[in-house]
C-alpha cells in the first residue's frame, strides 16, 4: 500500500487528467493567506460521479490521502494536501444540470461557482444569494459551510442546501435531503456534510434553494465619527428587527485601504455599507428607518442609490477589500481570522479586538459582516518575520477565547482547516470526539482531508 501505487492505479483510467506537474502540484499547494505550500503527489481532475467513486475506493486501498479542491479561495488551509497525497479537482465538474424554477431550486455540479449559477439563472428571475466575496465553487463552499455579505438575510450554506449526492471514502454513492423544503426522517445527514471540509465525503452534487430577484433594491454608505457608534447602529438596526439583506462594517484603516485601490474617495472614518431588498415602498421604508436609527449613533454622509452600476461598485470595492488591505504593507502575508459573537455582544467584542490589535506591533484591519455578530481581522505580517507571526498568532488567540467567553464561536464563516484546529475542544468539549467518533465511522483509513476538523486518530 502506498501513494505511488494508487497514483499508477488512477492513471490507468484518468489517463493525461491525473497531473504530476510541478506548475500544478504547486497551483494546488497554496493558500490565500500564511500558510506555507503544502504539495500534493497528484492532482486528479474527474467529470462524473463514477470516476470520484473510483478515486475514492482506490485510494481507500492504497492508504493514499485525498483532497478535494474546488477554487482555493478557502482561508484556514482547507484544501491543503497536509500528507501528500492525491488532490481532486472539481472544475471540470462544473455543470447546471436543472433549474426547477417553480420549486426554486438548482441541481448543480460541485466545481460549478456561485457567479456562473448566477450568469446561468438570469432568465428565470431567481438567484442563488450567498455571497462569500470570492467566486467560489458551490461544492467547496457546500464542504466549508459558507457565507457572506448576504448572511444577515438569506443565511449561510446550511439553508441554502436542500440535498447532496456525496461519494464516501470506500465508493459508496449515496444521496442526502431532497427537493422537499422540510423532512422528518432520519438523520439529516445534508447537514453533517455541509461543514465537515471534505473529512466524510466527497460532494460531486448539490440541490441547492434559490431566490426570486427582488423588485426593488437600495444600497448606502455612511460614515461614523468612531467604531463604537457604527457597531452600535448594527445592533440598534438588528434588534429593531429591519429586514437588511446586507450590512457591513469598514474600519478606518479599512477604509483608507479601499480608498487606495478603487478611489472610493470615503472620509477615512468607520463605515457601514448596507443594502435593502423587497418592494419599492417596502425598500423605501427600510432605508428610512435604518436612516433614522444610524443618525442617533453619529451617521454622516449618507450616500444612496438604486442603480445597479452603482450598487455593484460599492459591493466590488467590498470584496476586493482583503486585497486592498494587503497593500497596505506591500509584500506582507496576512493572517486572517474571524469570530461571531452574539450580536448583543458585538460592540464588546470589536472594541476589546481593536483595542488589543492598536497594542500591538501589527496592523490589522476589522471589517465584516457585522449584521450578524460576524467580524474579520487582517493581520499583516513580514513573510519570514517569526516575531510578528508569533504576535498575529497570540492576537488571533486573544480573539477566540473572546468569542467563547462571549458565547460565540471561533469562526463565523472562514472555517476550521489547519489555523482554528487548536481550538475546537474549548468551543466543542466532548461533542469534538463525537465529531471523531463520525469520521471513523465514514471514513476507517483516515484518508479524507486528513489532519483536519476532528482530533488525531489514535495510533
Amino acid at each position: 500500500m502506498s501513494i505511488e501505487s494508487a497514483i499508477a492505479g488512477l492513471q490507468t483510467f484518468l489517463g493525461n487528467r491525473l497531473n504530476r506537474s510541478k506548475s500544478d502540484l504547486a497551483a494546488h499547494g497554496g493558500s490565500e493567506t500564511h500558510f506555507p505550500p503544502m504539495l500534493p503527489d497528484a492532482v486528479a481532475y474527474p467529470e462524473s460521479t463514477e470516476e470520484v467513486a473510483r478515486i475514492a475506493t482506490l485510494c481507500t486501498q492504497e492508504g493514499c490521502p485525498v483532497v478535494g479542491w474546488g477554487t482555493g479561495t478557502s482561508l484556514e488551509a482547507q484544501s491543503l494536501a497536509v500528507r501528500g497525497g492525491v488532490v481532486v479537482d472539481f472544475s471540470r465538474m462544473n455543470r447546471l444540470i436543472q433549474v426547477n424554477a417553480e420549486d426554486m431550486n438548482a441541481v448543480v455540479q460541485p466545481g460549478l461557482t456561485r457567479e456562473a449559477l448566477n450568469r446561468e439563472l438570469r432568465a428565470t428571475g431567481l438567484f442563488f444569494p450567498v455571497d462569500p466575496g470570492a467566486d467560489a465553487s458551490l461544492g467547496g463552499m457546500a464542504s466549508t459551510r459558507a457565507s457572506g455579505t448576504t448572511t444577515v438575510r438569506y443565511g449561510t450554506m446550511r439553508e441554502a442546501v436542500l440535498g447532496l449526492q456525496v461519494v464516501l471514502a470506500d465508493g459508496r454513492v449515496i444521496r442526502t435531503g431532497s427537493a422537499a423544503r422540510k423532512s422528518a426522517t432520519g438523520y439529516d445527514l445534508t447537514a453533517l456534510f455541509v461543514g465537515s471540509e471534505g473529512t466524510l465525503g466527497l460532494i460531486t452534487e448539490l440541490t441547492l434553494r434559490l431566490h426570486g430577484l427582488p423588485e426593488a433594491i437600495s444600497a448606502a454608505v455612511c460614515a461614523f465619527d468612531d467604531m463604537k457608534g457604527a457597531v452600535n447602529a448594527v445592533i440598534a438596526t438588528i434588534q429593531s428587527g429591519v429586514p437588511m439583506a446586507r450590512i457591513e462594517f469598514l474600519d478606518t484603516a479599512s477604509v483608507r485601504a479601499v480608498n487606495a485601490r478603487s478611489g472610493a474617495g470615503l472620509p477615512e472614518r468607520p463605515h457601514l455599507l448596507v443594502e435593502f431588498h423587497g418592494t419599492p415602498a417596502a425598500v423605501a421604508e427600510q432605508a428610512e428607518t435604518f436612516g433614522e436609527i444610524a443618525a442617533e449613533f453619529g451617521a454622516a454622509g449618507f450616500r444612496w442609490s438604486d442603480r445597479a452600476e452603482e450598487r455593484n461598485r460599492l459591493w466590488e470595492m467590498r470584496h476586493q477589500a482583503y486585497y486592498a488591505c494587503l497593500a497596505l504593507r506591500p509584500g506582507a502575508r496576512a493572517l486572517v481570522t474571524d469570530i461571531c459573537v452574539p450580536i448583543s455582544r458585538l460592540a464588546e467584542a470589536v472594541e476589546e479586538t481593536a483595542a488589543e490589535i492598536a497594542a500591538s506591533p501589527l496592523e490589522g484591519p476589522i471589517l465584516g459582516h457585522v449584521g450578524d455578530g460576524n467580524f474579520h481581522a487582517i493581520l499583516l505580517v513580514e513573510p519570514g518575520n517569526a516575531a510578528e507571526m508569533a504576535a498575529a498568532e497570540r492576537l488571533s488567540g486573544r480573539m477566540a477565547e473572546r468569542a467563547l467567553r462571549l458565547g460565540g464561536t471561533v469562526s463565523g464563516e472562514h472555517g476550521i482547516g489547519l489555523g482554528k484546529l487548536g481550538y475546537m475542544a474549548s468551543e466543542h468539549g466532548p461533542a469534538w470526539q463525537v465529531m471523531g467518533q463520525l469520521k471513523q465511522a465514514l471514513d476507517p483509513a483516515g484518508i479524507l482531508n486528513p489532519g483536519k476538523l476532528v482530533p488525531p486518530a489514535a495510533p
